[in-house]
This record gives structure tokens, C-alpha cells and sequence, in this order.
């Protein structure tokens, strides 16, 4: 595995470098070919002593994304870390239900993660909304979101015509998602 480890308000030191490094390479095992999978880590601190760990790992075929906060420096590199493991135990058993592994998940040596608990189920939809997008700049978008009180706003954007996502960010911006479904199938 490649580590890329970022510092954001705090210097990166050969400590933070090493215990960070050192925790992610007990990782390499779940990987088929960990030359290709790139890990990429960005530490941050607060003035309230408060610490936060953004780590991406990204393979061949899948993202594995986790964010914790904590006082502790260190304790937010496990959690983080115990993060990534329970992302990978609950993808092994949705393709052991669903899917052929030869396809989505061929990059992860899934044999060498621990089943998770089979007290979880299949994600089920608590309630179903059907919603009439109407064409709307992204700006109108984001009044809306703010008007009904939600943290994202799904609309049709006016520029592009794409069905669009407009969201809050923890950071206090906004973020954009858009469906690009285009596929070059000849």
C-alpha cells in the first residue's frame, strides 16, 4: 500500500508518520495487490484539542472512506481504522449475498476478513417519497434546502439539465453531486 498522510493545521512529524503507517500496514493483508492501492491520510487539530482523521483508501475497484473526531490524536487513528474494517466486513457479506465476487470486488483478499455478525440485514427503505424535480439554479437549490430545514436537496439543474445533489458540508460550505449516467456501449 501507498501512504500519502497530510497535515492540516499541524505539522505531520516522524511519530504521527510512524504509528499512522504502522496501524494502516496491519491492512495490507486485505488487499490482493497492494502495489496498486493507495491510501491517503489527512490528520487535522482544533483549538478545542480536538483532533480529526480523514482516511481514504482507494483499490482497483472500491473506496473505503472513513472520518473520526477525538480528543486523542492516536485514539482517532483506531477508530478510524476500526472504521474501515467494519466498511469491509459489511461490503464481504453484501457480495456474498448479492453479488458474483468476480466483479465488484476483486482487488480485496475477502478471505482474510472476519465474517461480520449475520444479525444485520439487507438495507430495506423506511419510507419511499416520490418528488417532482423541477428545473432550478443551484443557488434556488440551496435556499430550498435551507427553507425545509434538510442538510441535502435533490433538483434538475437549469445550466447543465443533470439531476443534482446540492448538500451541506461539515466545514460549513456546500457540496454538488451530480447523475452523470453516460456510457459509451458499442
Amino acid at each position: 500500500m501507498k501512504y500519502q498522510i497530510v497535515g492540516k493545521n499541524i505539522t505531520v512529524t516522524e511519530a504521527i508518520s510512524n504509528a499512522l503507517t504502522k496501524k494502516l500496514s496491519k491492512m495490507d493483508k486485505y488487499f490482493k495487490n497492494d502495489d496498486e492501492v493507495v491510501c491517503r491520510a489527512v490528520v487535522r487539530t482544533y483549538k478545542k484539542n480536538e483532533a480529526k482523521v480523514e482516511i481514504t483508501i482507494f483499490s482497483t475497484d472500491t473506496t473505503f472512506r472513513a472520518e473520526v473526531k477525538s480528543d486523542d490524536l492516536y485514539k482517532a487513528f483506531d477508530l478510524a481504522i476500526d472504521k474501515l474494517l467494519g466498511q469491509m466486513r459489511k461490503l464481504k457479506s453484501q457480495l456474498k449475498k448479492r453479488y458474483d465476487r468476480a466483479g465488484v470486488g476483486k482487488a480485496i483478499a475477502f478471505e482474510a476478513i472476519k465474517d461480520e455478525e449475520e444479525q444485520e440485514e439487507t438495507a430495506k427503505p423506511v419510507r419511499t417519497k416520490v418528488i417532482h424535480l423541477k428545473p432550478i439554479t443551484i443557488e434556488e437549490a440551496a435556499l430550498q434546502m435551507e427553507a425545509i430545514g434538510h442538510d441535502f436537496y435533490l433538483y434538475l439543474d437549469t445550466d447543465d439539465e443533470k439531476i443534482s445533489v446540492v448538500y451541506k458540508r461539515e466545514d460549513g460550505g456546500y457540496g454538488l453531486l451530480q447523475a452523470d449516467n453516460k456510457t459509451d456501449i458499442k
